[in-house]
């Protein structure tokens, strides 16, 4: 690991609790050297309420206090605070409680007094590297968490719009299938040609005008529709007449579908029918 990963960071604050005011005189200086932000408490309640008003990553703790044990404070930090990294001060004779708290979570390490200036600040050191895992392991997953509820919420949303956009599909395709079995059934022959002049449509009544209408889908309008239907002259409705080539005459109206301008094609509907007179 680098020296700047190993160096302290402003975050980086460290809690000593003990009632003996010469030891956290020199816990103090052994931990100055360090460059950490120090917080002091002379009990367990006291450091409670630090604990509540700054945001400690380590905390040193002695076993022995009046009032609060050291194994209470930190199990009772530990359950607040569980980020924070605990560490006990204790002496031979209270290592039974000791151990049990270790067994139990509450405590990281601990180690007895009189203390090894070396091995605590070595042990300190490694105290605050864990903090930093498992305080960004917490901010990961904290993230994760948030974009996995963006996610959801997105898939959601995705869902609601696809399902809007099915029933829409679906109303729009019944009314497509309405409007074809409505025209196929009208006693009028209707045509449909594209903007590029190609048949695209013929319904039932079609045949009347242009035997086997329906299978000529996809030629050129002009090469199978008569003339007089395409060519003739209009009357400010839009209607026509012309003859046939067998001598019928029809009444027709061609109308540009997509505006007046025709951009996507033309309706042309035969009214009227009438056969030709014999000679």
């Amino acid at each position: 690991m680098s020296d700047q990963e190993d160096s302290p960071r402003p975050a980086d604050t460290l809690l000593i609790v003990d009632d003996e005011a010469n030891i956290l005189a020199a816990l103090n200086r052994l931990f100055r050297r360090d460059g950490y932000r120090l917080l002091r408490a002379e009990s367990g309640r006291e450091a409670l309420t630090l604990l509540a008003e700054h945001e400690v990553g380590v905390i040193v703790s002695d076993q022995r206090m009046p009032d609060m044990s050291g194994v209470q404070f930190l199990s009772a930090a530990r359950e607040r605070w569980p980020d924070t990294v605990r560490i006990m001060l204790s002496g031979y004779t209270e290592l039974s409680s000791v151990t049990d708290s270790v067994n139990q979570g509450a405590i990281y390490k601990f180690l007895t007094k009189p203390w090894d200036d070396v091995t605590l600040r070595e042990t300190v050191r490694e105290a605050f590297q864990l903090h930093r895992v498992t305080h960004e392991n917490t901010r990961l997953n904290a993230a994760l968490r948030e974009a996995n509820t963006a996610l959801t919420r997105w898939n959601q949303e995705l869902e609601r719009r696809v399902a809007d956009k099915t029933r829409e599909a679906l109303r729009h395709l019944h009314v497509l299938r309405a409007s074809q079995e409505t025209l196929a059934h009208l006693p009028m022959a209707v045509f449909g040609i594209d903007k590029d002049g190609y048949l695209v449509m013929a319904n039932r009544a079609s045949e009347r005008i242009l035997a086997g209408a329906p299978a000529l889908l996809g030629e050129l309008a002009d090469a199978v529709l008569p003339a007089a239907l395409l060519d003739a002259g209009l009357d400010a409705a839009g209607k026509g007449r012309g003859r046939l080539a067998d001598g019928r005459q029809v009444d027709f109206w061609r109308y540009p579908l997509g505006g007046v301008a025709g951009a996507i094609g033309t309706a042309l509907v035969i009214e009227n029918v009438t056969e030709s007179e014999p000679s």
